[in-house]
């Protein structure tokens, strides 16, 4: 049964990366960590700005993140990407965070944030954004 209609609202962007949090990603309360959670938007985020920068990049600032939900044991965290601006050695990604219950296909919105990188050469240096 397809629970989607034409006003629920759905992921923005490119599903970068999926994972199933395990019982050591949780905090006290038994729900996975926004700490953890973070980390994952990071991971995605790079992986988005590497391909663009073709190479090395570093993050060097994001949003403040505000969660919307907690995420279950068991459920899954999709992180979508989409390349907000690109500068002449910046990157700046949004990452859009779903919880999925793999049991029902439902999604549910943890969070959204965005993260900048710059584009680094072979020793650690800022270097411009290929422009192809």
């Amino acid at each position: 049964m397809n629970q989607y209609t034409e006003d629920t609202p759905l992921p923005n962007g490119r599903l970068t990366l999926r994972v199933i949090p395990t019982h050591a990603d949780c905090n006290a309360s038994g729900d996975i960590s926004g700490g953890w959670v973070l980390n994952t938007m990071d991971t995605a985020a790079e992986d988005t700005a590497r391909m663009i920068s073709k190479g090395r990049v570093a993050m060097v600032a994001s949003e403040p993140t505000a969660f919307l939900s907690p995420v279950k044991m068991g459920n899954a965290i999709c992180c979508y990407t989409k390349v907000k601006e690109i500068g002449r050695s910046s990157i700046h990604v949004q990452v859009e965070v779903w919880s999925q219950n793999t049991y029902y296909d439902e999604l549910t919105k943890v969070c959204e944030s965005t993260f900048v990188y710059v584009a680094k050469d072979e020793n650690g240096r800022i270097r411009a954004v290929p422009q192809d």
